[in-house]
């Protein structure tokens, strides 16, 4: 079931998307060679990024009820509830285990501040769907927690296996919470105008599930008579059939969600570069870092 999920190994078919982009083990290592270690000392703290990141997933669609991913059935669908859940805290735990065996308890530390802020954010997401206003404030607290977490934590492992000094540690941390709140409000776009070919799994699902978005939390605070559609439309009773989710999102753009939440992902890159510039980089990695951080808002347009 692992396998299944985590697009890995040689039952998974071509063109499944195999073991995802790996974003979050690429900054484990280039934070790594950033800070003068070896890719070999910093294995594990890959792996566990992207094993934690398997398990959030796995669990995110079952609370979202998500059918699809990688272009396939979800694992959910796939094998059931109560056997996802369990593959899923598996996940969980074979990555505090390989983190454990490094020896480090930073390491340790590292990647249980990020399950404590990736689970708190995913609980603020959640509590989110049963409200009507969402401030942006509140998205952006969200985001650094559901995303932002673990991205900071792949930072951070690469820099604290290596042995980096505390002021560079946080730097990188920074770099990398700036970047996942970019990488969300992305994802809040994509989820609304992506392509669906290309993204593996329906889009506009996160609507018709009472998603507070970035686009729609900004549609719903603007002003003018495109937001007031977009409330109307918002609060209307019934089920939330194809063509009201395809007229809401139209009204959503119309309202500058979709220009605000491409505003925020920008400024949080910004943000994301000045933090690294703190770090006291060697040029090379600096801009590979930054290649990194830059892909991370410009994927699937």
């Amino acid at each position: 079931m692992a396998e299944y999920h985590l697009a890995v190994g040689p039952s998974t078919p071509v063109g499944v998307g195999q073991g995802g982009k790996g974003v979050r083990a690429a900054l484990v290592f280039v934070c790594a060679r950033a800070v003068g270690g070896s890719e070999e000392s910093v294995v594990a703290g890959a792996v566990a990024v992207e094993l934690v990141h398997g398990f959030s997933l796995l669990h995110d669609d079952i609370m979202d009820g998500d059918r699809w991913r990688r272009h396939r059935t979800a694992a959910w669908v796939e094998f059931g509830v109560p056997a996802a859940l369990l593959t899923g805290d598996a996940l969980l735990v074979r990555a505090m285990r390989v983190v454990e065996r490094t020896g480090s308890y930073k390491a340790v530390a590292v990647l249980a501040e990020a399950l404590e802020g990736l689970m708190l954010g995913q609980s603020l997401d959640l509590d989110f769907e049963r409200r009507d206003q969402v401030a942006l404030e509140e998205y952006r607290d969200m985001a650094k927690g559901k995303t932002g977490a673990l991205i900071r934590a792949a930072c951070a492992l690469g820099a604290v296996l290596s042995g980096a000094p505390a002021s560079t540690v946080t730097a990188l941390e920074r770099f990398g919470q700036c970047a996942g709140i970019a990488y969300q409000c992305v994802d809040d776009v994509l989820g609304l105008w992506g392509d669906t070919q290309r993204m593996g799994k329906p889009v506009g699902g996160d609507i018709a599930r009472g998603k507070k978005t970035y686009p729609l939390v900004a549609a719903l605070s603007a002003g003018g008579s495109a937001a007031r559609r977009v409330r109307d439309l918002y609060a209307r009773s019934g089920p939330w059939l194809p063509d009201r989710v395809a007229e809401l999102v139209r009204a959503v753009e119309e309202a500058g969600g979709r220009a605000a939440a491409e505003q925020e992902a920008a400024a949080q890159l910004e943000h994301a570069l000045h933090h690294l510039d703190r770090a006291r980089l060697p040029a090379s990695v600096r801009a590979e870092l930054a290649a990194l951080a830059d892909g991370m808002i410009h994927r699937h347009r």
